[in-house]
């Protein structure tokens, strides 16, 4: 099960996902950072992925793109991680030093203040 939830808070949308990463569900990510995207100026996003406990190829594409979408609107976007499956991935890939991440949500709220 897939689940994910979306929220302003102050500057930045807030997307929480929860259940495994992979090709059957990243389209529900993506669309759900097209929602977040579209309108108005979005100069941060906060991905919530504390409770993803996998994520495959395909997922790990979605967060590179929505990576990609942010910086070219001169964005942020902000990954909340614990130690564990997508930390590996990010460090053993090298997308660590791409992406920012926080290990909470207040954190991450800190940090696009």
């Amino acid at each position: 099960m897939f689940d994910v939830q979306t929220w302003q808070n102050g500057p930045c949308v807030v997307i929480r996902a929860a259940g495994e990463l992979d090709m059957n569900v990243a389209p529900r990510l993506r669309a759900e950072v097209d929602r977040a995207l579209e309108g108005s100026d979005r100069s941060c996003l906060v991905m919530d992925l504390t409770q993803v406990p996998f994520c495959d190829s395909v997922g790990l594409g979605t967060l590179v793109d929505a990576l990609t979408r942010m910086r070219d609107s001169h964005g942020r976007l902000i990954l909340v991680l614990t130690p564990g499956m997508i930390t590996r991935l990010l460090s053993i890939t090298s997308l660590d030093r791409h992406f920012e991440t926080c290990g909470t949500l207040h954190e991450a709220f800190d940090a696009a203040a």
